[in-house]
């Protein structure tokens, strides 16, 4: 591994457990249109691609496939609404996230921070959790017009830090933070814990995968 000058931290499923808030949104949502709750255990396995990707898993009950659209266009601005209300009320950041982000900061790292979750959710949860002052650029799900896996976001912030992508890092959890890690020429540490649908995230071969951003500084110690 190469020490980088800038790095860039996913959000759910890197930051911050936001599953419970999610999962209640969900729920919440099926309610509204006399279905069967989901259940937090399943909407643990389908986050990672933005809130329309999970609610239409949850009213299909799967990770793949499509709802009847009429039936999605009911229940988006039902679950949007929902969402709105309740960003941070059960979302936690993970163990060591805190120290992890200060460690980094104090070693002297640029940090940004890419996420596909929609920008009227990204910064609320960010400043109710303490972090938003933390990132010199925040690029959510619908700053540009494209969202990991593509590159774009990557390549955006990596221009914002004047850094050659050769020498940017992400931080993240998922075979999309993998894909667009890849696809713009940084490195990828992925954490241990997060949210990738089930499938252990080594199986997406990150260039390291690590159980607590507290452990990110020791890595790079050892890097060139």
């Amino acid at each position: 591994m190469r020490k980088p000058e800038m790095i860039l931290i996913d959000v759910d499923g890197t930051l911050v457990d936001s599953v419970p808030d999610l999962a209640y949104c969900v729920d919440e949502m099926m309610a509204a249109l006399d279905r069967e709750p989901r259940g937090e255990a399943r909407v643990r396995d389908w986050v990672g691609n933005g809130v329309e990707r999970l609610v239409r898993r949850a009213l299909t009950g799967a990770l793949k496939g499509e709802p009847d659209e009429v039936d999605f266009q009911r229940a988006y601005p039902i679950f949007l609404d929902l969402y709105a209300e309740n960003t941070s009320k059960r979302s936690i950041l993970y163990p060591g996230v805190r120290e992890g982000v200060d460690m980094m900061k104090a070693a002297g790292y640029q940090l940004g921070c890419v996420t596909n979750k929609a920008a009227r959710f990204t910064e609320p949860l960010l400043k109710a959790l303490g972090l938003y002052d933390d990132f010199s650029i925040v690029i959510s799900g619908d700053t540009l017009t494209k969202k990991k896996p593509d590159p774009a976001p990557l390549l955006h912030a990596a221009e914002f830090f004047g850094c050659d992508p050769a020498a940017a890092m992400m931080i993240g959890d998922s075979v999309s933070d993998v894909a667009a890690a890849r696809a713009a020429g940084f490195q990828i540490v992925c954490m241990s814990y997060g949210y990738n649908h089930g499938v252990d995230i080594r199986e997406s071969a990150p260039d390291a995968v690590i159980d607590t951003m507290t452990e990110i500084l020791p890595l790079l110690a050892q890097a060139a």
